[in-house]
Parts: C-alpha cells; structure tokens; sequence
C-alpha cells in the first residue's frame, strides 16, 4: 500500500500504531541507549579537537606517506604522549599533538619534512593556546544553556509548561545519545561539532512542536465531551503527524547520509565527517524522540493531573474510549488496528403523503 494511502488511514483513525500504551518499550529501549552513552563517556571520554583543549596541530600532504612514518616523527622529536594521528583522504596527514613549545615545535616540523620528504615550508601549522581554548569551551556551554532556556520559555508560553518540559527532556535525551556515540566512535569535537548539536536541538524540538501542535488540537475540548482520554488523544496526533515525520526525516538524512559516506569517508574531508556525523545522529534520535519519548512523557505528565485522572474514569464509565470525533465530525478509532466504526441508527419515520386532489 502506498504511503499516501496509510497517512490517510492514520489520520482518519482507521489505523492506529499504539505509541502511547507501549510506552515504556520505549522508555527502556532509550534507557539502554543512554546507559551505554554514559559507559562510552566515563570510559573512553571525548577527544576534544586543539579549539578547546589548546594545542598544535601538523598538516603534511605526501603522496608516499603513512601514519607508521608520522609517529616515527613524533618520536625523534621526543613527543611520545596525547597525540593523534590521522589520515585525511589518500595523501594528507594530520599530527595533533599538545601545546608545544617553540624548540619543540621546530624538532617537529624537522622531523616531519625529513621523514615524509617534504619541504618544511609546505607543512600547515596551526596552534592554539589553552586559554582561548578554555574561552571557547565556556562560549559553546553558554550557547547551548542559553538555547534550551530560550526554547522552553517559548514552548512555556506558546503551549503549556509540561509540553515544554517533554520537549526539553527529549532534545537532552538525543543531545546525550550524541555524544555518547562520538565518544564511542573516537571522533574529535571540533567547533563543526558544536554547530551540529545546535543544529540538532533545533531540527529536534522542529519534530516535536509539529506533534504537540497536533495534540493541542486534539485536546482542546477533552474536558468537555469526555469521549476520550489524554493518552488516546495524544496517540492520534502522533499517527496523524507519523508520516510527515517519517517523510521530512528521510528527506533530510539522504543529504547529510551524502555528506558523511561521500565527502568524509571517499573525499576524506575531516570538517564534513565532524559535522556530518552529529547531524546523521542527531536527525536520526531526533525523529525517534518526537514520537517515541517526547509525547510519551508529556502523556504521562498529563495522565497524573486530577482533571485527566477524572476524566479517564468517567470515560471507563461510559464504556471505554473507542472514537474520537475529528473537527469534521466523522468517528476515528483509536483502538485496535483497522477497527470497524459501527455507528448505529434508529428507524427513519417518513411522514406520510397525501393524496393530491384532482
């Protein structure tokens, strides 16, 4: 069946993926994720790049070169410690070491050119000092503590405060699986890096505001008809709003997919794979948060306020929640898979007609 086809469906009701009730499926499969993140970071840490941590960094383009004769550099220089050594396309090689004093930095670049054949002026240097490292960690902290305080007073006062909550709590959730992935894949965080977690903080809480948008619609007069509850209410917006989720993310990943498989692993670009990297993971957990544990959460904080609490029980009252009146006012399930909707009538009394007179 075609996907237009199953939007359809999922948004009259007539399908229903239960997102709601499965929702601690959810939370545990996130739960592992975030466990093993936080194993990768106390373990093995992050690589922070020369911008944060200070330091210099050795660029020698050698047709004949290999990382063997780049640490053999760094041994004759006398530098055996916190060093890191890549290989970027097929004739680059990158030599990243700690802050370096002027001797040192010379015996380097000596051993460089001697080792990799090369002219010494045809080394690219670059060196960074501790302190503007450390001033641009605390630049990057304040952005992002700055960001997330700026959207939840947005999503505070837009929508509702627990809204805003959920979606906070779902941007630290892919946030968090982010960094724990490149701590595991060893990758350096770079100052590309930092741009890609911005970028997936706001392509994030882009996904999720759609889904709440569509819960607030949903739920706008739940009190009143008392025909459903919260959490049923909420499933609806997330399958009504699941194919266009699915639709914008795959739309968004095949570029950056390119980005990351093309540009940094065929062309060897090592600023494209710092920032190809996060967005792919970052798109990727992003998506699964705004329908797996964003909504989930806020259905839960809901659930326990008195008001919904009441409302669910009179809805058990009256037999359960098994439709839900669209604004159009035709019937949506939201209970198993494909339920017929029987709506029963009564028998049509026709007034009868008199004979007409000649």
């Amino acid at each position: 069946m075609a996907i237009s086809g199953i939007g359809g469906r999922l948004y009259r009701g007539e399908k229903s993926f239960q997102f709601i009730a499965h929702r601690r499926r959810f939370y545990a499969f996130s739960g592992l994720l975030i466990i093993i993140s936080a194993i990768a970071l106390s373990t093995q840490g992050l690589k922070l790049g020369i911008e944060f941590k200070g330091g210099s960094a050795f660029t020698v383009t050698s047709p004949t070169g290999s990382i063997e004769k780049a640490r053999t550099s760094l041994s004759d220089a006398g530098l055996s410690s916190e060093n890191i050594v890549q290989k970027i396309g097929t004739n680059k090689f990158r030599v990243q070491t700690g802050t370096l004093t002027l001797a040192q930095n010379n015996s380097l670049q000596d051993a460089l050119a001697k080792n990799f054949s090369v002219d010494i002026t045809t080394i690219d240097t670059q060196s960074i000092g501790p302190s503007w490292g450390k001033e641009i960690t605390h630049k990057a902290l304040y952005g992002l503590f700055g960001f997330i305080a700026v959207v939840m007073l947005y999503l505070a006062l837009a929508f509702e405060p627990k809204m805003a909550i959920a979606a906070i709590l779902a941007v630290i959730h892919d946030v968090f699986i982010t960094v724990g992935i490149y701590a595991l894949v060893g990758f350096d965080v770079t100052p590309a890096t930092v741009i890609g977690f911005l970028t997936i903080l706001g392509y994030s809480l882009y996904d999720t505001v759609v889904v709440f948008d569509k819960v607030r619609e949903n739920t706008r007069a739940l009190t009143t008809t008392a025909r459903y509850t919260y959490s049923d209410a909420a499933n609806l917006a997330v399958n009504q709003t699941l194919v266009r989720s699915f639709n914008t993310s795959l739309t968004a990943l095949m570029p950056v997919a390119s980005i990351l498989f093309v540009g940094a692993g065929l062309l060897g670009a090592g600023t494209l794979k710092d920032l190809s990297l996060a967005l792919f993971i970052g798109l990727a957990t992003g998506t699964y948060s705004s329908i797996f544990v964003a909504t989930p959460i806020l259905a839960t904080l809901r659930e326990r306020e008195p008001a919904m609490q009441a409302l669910a029980k009179r809805v058990a009252t009256r037999g359960g929640s098994d439709t839900l009146l669209a604004s159009s006012g035709a019937p949506l399930s939201l209970g198993q898979s494909d339920k017929k909707i029987v709506t029963e009538r009564g028998p049509r009394n026709q007034p009868k007609r008199k004979p007409r007179r000649r």
